[in-house]
């Protein structure tokens, strides 16, 4: 990715320096209202490039750390659905931290690669060390960070600004200057360590809602004033709900660069999310930033690697985002995807999801039914709607395995079970977590075991080694512990949701265990999934006759 040439910065700032005044941009009131001429519109932008700081201000979310293997995981993700930047860490860190940045920058990604730099120079060098193609260097802006935090004063900032910035570029670096507090600066000084970044060669000056303080007025007042400089991005966090929206003010206003984080993760309330910045960039203004198709399996990376599972009314990767229970949506959405859609799943990477509960309408059951391969009468449809509606009513999740309980029963037919589980027992203690698990796989017993992170992930090896011989691959698309009890009796409820080739099945399990939980709903879903196949590879059976 190409980065913008200091003449080009320089000539830029030369142009707005000595226009007339006509050719100023308009600055907001000092009441905080906005004149409508400091917007402009967004359909007219050329490009918006996005930054990724899931590697380090993502990183910074209290209990997420990131191995080098897992930094080096995101950062191929990011890299391959065309992130422009990826942060990769903060190379004064620690040396396992160089050592993730040293992994990424060594990878040969297209994205630049930068490490975080606070305004000392040892960081600039550790930076050096790790090969990255630039630093994005942080200085106090407000007086609380430059008084207060490091104790020092306006002027030897700005010192520190220009002989730093000088000594990045002199080393051939990219050059990203950040105003720490930006938001609760002081304007006028925060224009003039714009300019001392730029006078010294700095690619260009971000604006920093360092602790998410300020509303999309206050944001485009400043941004306005730094674009008119040069370059300028925009770091926003969501303390009041404002992330997106201030991303949004300050774009109008003339900034071409935003940080954002996979799924929001960061510090506090979080960063802007980076995939709702490229969507609602490409669905509304016709910008394209990055693949877009790539968005939902770059979340699920971040997701697992961080521990973090996005909550399920979030936009674009929340488990809910295109699923539909009530009878009317799901009716109307089966008719024409786009009626209750902003635009389709597969756009991001996904399909949409059928929920079945109490709202639930004859068009939902039906379908999902079909998707399963699963006919039904007129009246046994309706039997089964019924149903599935009173498990609702019950205040019950109804899971695909409920679903095709419900119709075997309605047409009364008894199922064989083709994947049974008869026996598990797992360990963790102080070494390697293992498990052993015996199934009857199509009338035959498999016992295997299997070792992972933890009980449950050894226990979804043995699993997988059970059913290797007979060709049965599927992936784990979800897993979460649904509820837990109280007391010394507690129950866990676990959901599983499992694919094979364009089918998925949810199924739920409640034991006092969480690890046979686990395997209890695993093996059902395989069940569900496989048993067909698994019945007609091991030939007909007496019934079948």
């Amino acid at each position: 990715m190409a980065i913008r040439r200091i003449e080009e910065v320089a000539t830029r700032r030369l142009a707005v320096k000595f226009s007339g005044n006509d050719d100023q941009p308009a600055r907001p009131s000092h009441d905080g209202s906005t004149d409508d001429a400091v917007f402009t519109s967004l359909s007219d932008r050329d490009s918006v490039r996005l930054l990724d700081t899931t590697l380090r201000d993502g990183e910074q979310m209290p209990g997420v750390s990131l191995t080098p293997d897992r930094k080096l995981d995101i950062a191929r993700e990011l890299d391959a659905t065309g992130v422009h930047v990826i942060e990769a860490g903060s190379a004064c860190t620690s040396e396992g931290e160089r050592e993730g940045i040293r992994r990424v920058a060594d990878e040969g990604l297209d994205a630049t690669v930068t490490s975080f730099a606070r305004g000392v120079k040892a960081d600039i060098d550790r930076a050096l060390e790790c090969g990255v193609d630039g630093v994005n260097l942080v200085v106090p802006a407000s007086d609380r960070h430059v008084e207060t935090k490091v104790g020092s004063t306006r002027e030897e900032v700005l010192e520190t600004v220009e002989e730093l910035v000088a000594y990045a570029k002199d080393h051939g670096l990219w050059l990203e200057l950040l105003g720490e507090d930006g938001s609760r600066a002081d304007l006028e000084y925060l224009e003039r360590m714009a300019e001392t970044g730029f006078d010294a060669g700095a690619d260009r000056f971000c604006y920093c809602d360092t602790v998410g303080a300020a509303g999309p007025e206050r944001t485009a007042d400043i941004v306005s004033r730094l674009a008119a400089l040069g370059p300028t991005g925009v770091h926003t966090h969501d303390d009041l709900g404002f992330g997106m929206t201030n991303v949004h003010a300050g774009l109008r206003a003339g900034a071409d660069f935003v940080h954002a984080t996979v799924n929001g993760v960061g510090e506090r309330a979080g960063n802007v999310a980076l995939e709702e910045v490229a969507i609602a960039l490409d669905r509304c203004y016709g910008i394209e930033t990055v693949d877009l198709e790539h968005l939902y399996r770059l979340a699920r990376t971040v997701s697992e690697a961080t521990g973090v599972s996005p909550p399920p009314n979030k936009a674009v990767c929340g488990a809910n985002a295109f699923a539909h229970e009530s009878g009317i949506h799901t009716d109307g959405t089966l008719k024409d995807g786009a009626m209750y859609e902003p635009y389709p799943p597969e756009t991001v990477g996904r399909e949409r999801r059928l929920v079945l509960g109490k709202h639930a309408g004859r068009a939902g059951v039906s379908a999902a039914l079909s998707e399963h391969g699963v006919e039904v009468t007129d009246d046994q449809l309706a039997t089964v709607v019924e149903r599935v509606k009173d498990l609702g009513d019950r205040g019950k999740r109804v899971t695909d395995a409920d679903l095709l309980a419900i119709a075997d029963d309605v047409r009364e037919r008894e199922r064989e079970r083709q994947v049974e589980l008869l026996d598990l027992t797992a360990s963790s203690g102080s070494g390697l977590p293992t498990a052993s698990v015996r199934l009857r796989v199509a009338g035959e017993e498999r016992v295997a075991s299997g070792h992972g992170s933890g009980p449950v992930d050894a226990a979804v090896a043995a699993v997988r080694e059970a059913l290797a011989d007979e060709d049965v691959e599927f992936e784990l698309d979800s897993y979460h512990v649904d509820a837990i009890t109280g007391g010394t009796d507690a129950v866990v409820t676990v959901v599983v949701e499992l694919s094979r080739g364009d089918r998925t099945v949810t199924v739920e399990a409640a034991e006092a265990d969480i690890t046979r939980a686990s395997v209890v709903a695993m093996v059902d879903a395989l069940d569900r999934l496989c048993g067909d196949a698994l019945r007609q590879a091991s030939g007909p059976t007496p019934a079948d006759d």
